[in-house]
């Protein structure tokens, strides 16, 4: 059996980190937040030694948990933003909100983005807690708000909608979002229709 190459390295480790990640994010769900690198590891099927050799410990975890989440929600704003332009504004809305409900409930990074939105991002260490606010602000909020066009608390309960409802998906440890049912809710709350 021949050694592994560079490059074969370099694709396990990125695989290693990524499967890391994910189950840092979902296991956030399951202990409320309150874990540590041992309960990673047991969800992942990992020894404790493989992901504390990637993250010594939990704040580095949880910060790249972010920041993978952050890059995740800034690309499908970008896109939704972009292949939208020319549709109506409650169209392009409603497509805004199933797209993120897509992204959400395949990836438990983008939804803890703002499902920590939602709690000022209380789970963080103090340093951290403004940088991250700002992020989400600068990135996510305010664009969405600009391309909404909307000066009262619409995106705040449009968002409030979505994120609660994904929360009991990742909470009950259910299969799927009705996203389309999600989606007019959220639109509901935007509209102030019954």
């Amino acid at each position: 059996m021949c050694p592994r190459t560079k490059e074969q390295n370099e694709l396990i480790r990125m695989q290693r980190r990524e499967q890391i990640l994910d189950f840092a994010a979902r296991t956030y769900f399951l202990t409320g937040g309150s874990f540590d690198i041992r309960d990673v590891a047991r969800e992942a099927g990992l020894g404790y030694g493989t992901v504390y050799h990637y993250y010594p410990n939990r704040h580095l975890l949880i910060e790249d948990v972010l920041s993978c989440g952050f890059e995740q929600c800034e690309q499908a704003l970008t896109q939704w933003a972009n292949i939208s332009r020319d549709t109506p504004d409650d169209r392009k809305l409603l497509t805004y909100c199933k797209s993120l409900l897509r992204l959400w409930q395949s990836d438990a990074r983008a939804y803890l983005v703002y499902k920590m939105a939602a709690e000022h991002y209380t789970g963080l260490p103090e340093k951290d807690r403004h940088p991250a606010k700002r992020r989400f602000t600068e990135r996510l909020y305010v664009p969405l708000q600009s391309i909404i066009q909307r000066e009262d608390d619409s995106v705040d309960l449009m968002l409030a909608v979505l994120v609660g409802c994904c929360g009991l998906h990742y909470y009950a440890n259910t299969s799927e979002l009705d996203i389309d049912r999600i989606a007019q809710l959220a639109m509901q709350a935007i509209t102030k229709e019954s």
